[in-house]
């Protein structure tokens, strides 16, 4: 367990001995079962008095408890609300979680303790219909406002199958249509000022750039933003419910679609939390692998971040050139795993298959090639005194700011925070590599374009060390529960025969417990928090993107910006809205 650095002792010591009760987990987080109506005094202790707080609101999401195998970690609730804290100062995370009770309980709303628990809560009520007393504006978030049920919960079918026909009548389409109104009051905005009247905008629902599709309703004064509401969900697919109804291996093709422009990253986000659950230490070789795989695809979502950011901001020439440059890193990609974006390639306890001959060659003639590129797209986009005239000074937070919005990654380093996954809580083999944490010190869209320029720098200097270093070995972990097993053992004896067939026809039998991984994936912190109830598909997948608190922030740091400035803070923001919505 993480070692809770006397935390225990200080809340008992403050709220009492009985009121917390501590939960062993796989993942060794401290977890602590506590009553619903201590919540809200406890958060609030542990974000603002005790010596290195837990000032990031890492995740908030719940667990629907009812169809729960009994002997297999069932709590005695209908619902359970699940609180990840984090202190940058202790390096550790904390869980806090809560039983309800009711059918549609309610809970207490932390919107008032942290400013991105807002979006949180709204997707737990949207998902399990559950109630936050004290909530500002406690509406559906990736569902349509007329969507019937909450997905989440058991009931709700998980299959378009499980369902009647689609059909849509008059009258249904009226009321769709009457649902995308967007009335000012709903929101708590004013319709007009002592002086003068706002315009709303809608912009969207569209494909700005390649980020994905998105509506933001702009409220203005003249071209000066006085609010923004985002409206998201165009993409959401129901990544977490389709976890409950796929085999623990056959669920990793899903997570490709989550940060699509990630590939490989997302499946190891999901496959540390999976090995943690069952026990499986994965060889050096498949670490180093996943390693390079990571930082390729690293490389290859900035320069779709970079190119299309520049292109944004009126900027023809640079996405042609970054795309090309991309599919340098795809060629490496498709002759390694035999897929480009999407190459569902990591499997549990290790890789698809070892890596092919020549490999070498293919990533030294890039390693080769792409330095002296990102100095020719340094003259030609960061030193443009246009890009740097919309950028510089645009979309300003500060750290205090960031984290209490729940910013990760490169937007968190660029407000001056040397902080990255891979350096302070190393995964998969990265505590091996020599590499600097790239930082600017202003927090606006300039800086944070600044710190994934040289991120990418940092990936090639990743890359070389794996291709010159690369271990001898077995490219997947020697593990009953590793999909699908090593085939010359399957030829032995009859009982590996059967555990091969069953692992496949099936998938692995995961033990019960729960763990949560957190990697720096190519835009923030990203977890998967996986609950297994021992059987061959999980019982709860959550989740936890970076893009989802980023856009949260928009409204707050784009007020008082114009409508061109905009197009700068969604940008340099780099968010995906299948990453968003799921």
């Amino acid at each position: 367990m993480e070692n809770g650095s006397g935390i225990i002792e200080q809340l008992q010591a403050r709220f009492g001995e009985g009121i917390f009760k501590p939960q062993t987990t796989r993942d060794e987080i401290l977890t602590l079962w506590l009553p619903l109506d201590q919540i809200k005094p406890v958060l609030a202790f542990l974000k603002n008095e005790v010596a290195q707080p837990f000032r990031l609101l890492f995740d908030l999401t719940a667990i629907d408890e009812r169809t729960r195998k009994r002997d297999n970690g069932h709590a005695p609730y209908s619902f359970t609300l699940v609180y990840h804290l984090f202190s940058f100062g202790r390096n550790e995370f904390i869980r806090l979680k809560v039983g309800l009770t009711d059918e549609f309980p309610s809970a207490p709303s932390i919107t008032g303790l942290w400013a991105n628990a807002n979006w949180y809560e709204r997707e737990i009520f949207d998902m399990f219909g559950i109630k936050f007393d004290g909530h500002p504006h406690l509406s559906r978030i990736l569902m349509p406002r007329t969507w019937e049920g909450h997905p989440l919960r058991k009931e709700h079918p998980a299959r378009a199958t499980e369902m009647g026909p689609f059909q849509l009548y008059d009258d249904k389409q009226d009321r769709e249509q009457a649902a995308l109104q967007f009335r000012p009051e709903e929101w708590g905005l004013e319709r007009q000022s002592e002086d003068s009247d706002f315009m709303f905008l809608n912009i969207g629902p569209q494909h700005p750039g390649t980020h994905g599709v998105l509506r933001i309703i702009l409220q203005l004064d003249g071209e000066d933003i006085v609010d923004a509401i985002p409206d998201i969900g165009f993409h959401h697919r129901g990544a977490e419910k389709m976890g409950e109804r796929q085999s623990w291996h056959t669920y990793i093709p899903y997570t490709d679609r989550v940060d699509y422009l990630g590939g490989v990253m997302n499946n190891l986000a999901y496959l540390l939390a999976v090995e943690k659950l069952a026990g499986i230490e994965v060889p050096d070789r498949v670490k180093v692998i996943r390693v390079m795989m990571c930082e390729l695809f690293r490389i290859a979502s900035h320069l779709v971040w970079y190119g299309t950011f520049a292109q944004d901001l009126g900027q023809l020439s640079p996405v042609f050139y970054m795309f090309t440059d991309r599919e340098r890193v795809f060629d490496i990609v498709e002759a390694i795993c035999g897929g480009r974006m999407h190459p569902n390639w990591f499997r549990i306890g290790g890789v698809s298959q070892d890596l092919p001959v020549g490999w070498e060659r293919l990533v030294k003639s890039f390693l080769d090639y792409f330095p002296k590129k990102l100095k020719e797209y340094d003259n030609m986009v960061l030193r443009n005194s246009i890009f740097k005239a919309r950028t510089q000074g645009i979309g300003i937070f500060t750290l205090e700011e960031a984290i209490e919005w729940g910013v990760t990654g490169p937007n968190l380093r660029a407000c001056g925070f040397e902080w990255d996954f891979r350096k302070k809580r190393p995964y998969s083999g990265y505590e091996m590599f020599d590499f600097e944490v790239p930082t600017a010190t202003n927090g606006d869209c300039y800086d944070r374009a600044l710190v994934r320029v040289a991120e990418m720098r940092q990936s090639l200097r990743i890359i070389e060390q794996c291709m010159k270093n690369m271990p001898e070995g077995p490219y997947k972990a020697d593990h009953p529960l590793t999909t699908p097993p090593l085939k010359h053992r399957t030829m032995h004896d009859i009982e590996t025969l059967i555990t091969h067939f069953l692992g496949v026809s099936w998938g692995p039998v995961i033990p019960p417990g729960e763990a949560m991984s957190c990697i720096e994936a190519t835009k923030g912190a990203n977890g998967y928090y996986l609950t297994s109830d021992g059987n061959t598909s999980p019982y709860r997948v959550r989740i936890r993107t970076p893009s989802f608190p980023h856009m949260q922030m928009l409204p707050y740091i784009s007020k008082g910006y114009s409508v061109a400035d905009l197009l700068s803070i969604l940008g340099a923001m780099d968010y995906v809205l299948a990453d968003i919505d799921r």
